[in-house]
């Protein structure tokens, strides 16, 4: 009975190999787009930032590029800071989510041709045990690699969304204690 539960658990983790790697491999270039979205809304804050400043100052009240969660406080008016935090949390949730998925799939996708090479490694096939470590490290590495890029990139805009509503609350607080 035990072999009938070992042999069927290790038929089953096999067939979630591919669509593991693919996985990964889909994360890893989600990474990458990441990246160049980042460094677009880099380019775009920094031609924005004195147009930022001014409108922190109440001197100007146009979007902003590059500065969603003051655009998103234009669009539909300051109803508070949870408002604004619940909307940087959803910008950031799925780079966050891919952040810690990516190396639970690494994870994964590293012990299920452990199986097959611990077999191969019994038999002496050394081909067969090359093969599936081949397998297994590359995934890994693509995994940690997509984490990464995607942590970096939600560590990052995490402080500028903080610091913009900050600068948001600072704004409303003042107007707010000017018109007591």
């Amino acid at each position: 009975m035990i072999f009938l539960i070992e042999s069927f658990m290790y038929k089953v983790s096999n067939t979630f190999l591919f669509p593991v790697l693919l996985l990964i491999v889909g994360l890893f270039f989600y990474s990458l787009f990441e990246i160049g979205v980042f460094f677009m809304q880099a380019i775009k804050r920094k031609i924005s930032y004195k147009n930022y400043i001014k409108y922190i100052k109440s001197e100007i009240r146009s979007n902003l590029s590059g500065y969603p969660i003051i655009n998103y406080e234009i669009r539909r008016g300051f109803h508070g800071i949870e408002d604004l935090e619940v909307f940087a949390f959803k910008k950031l949730q799925v780079s966050s989510l891919v952040t810690k998925i990516s190396p639970m799939l690494g994870l994964v996708a590293t012990m299920i041709p452990m199986g097959p090479a611990l077999k191969a490694l019994s038999n002496g096939n050394v081909q067969g045990i090359s093969e599936n470590l081949i397998i297994a490290f590359a995934a890994v590495i693509f995994a940690l690699i997509t984490s990464s890029l995607t942590y970096w990139v939600t560590t990052i805009r995490k402080g500028w969304y903080a610091q913009e509503i900050k600068d948001l609350l600072l704004l409303r607080g003042a107007k707010d204690e000017t018109s007591k």
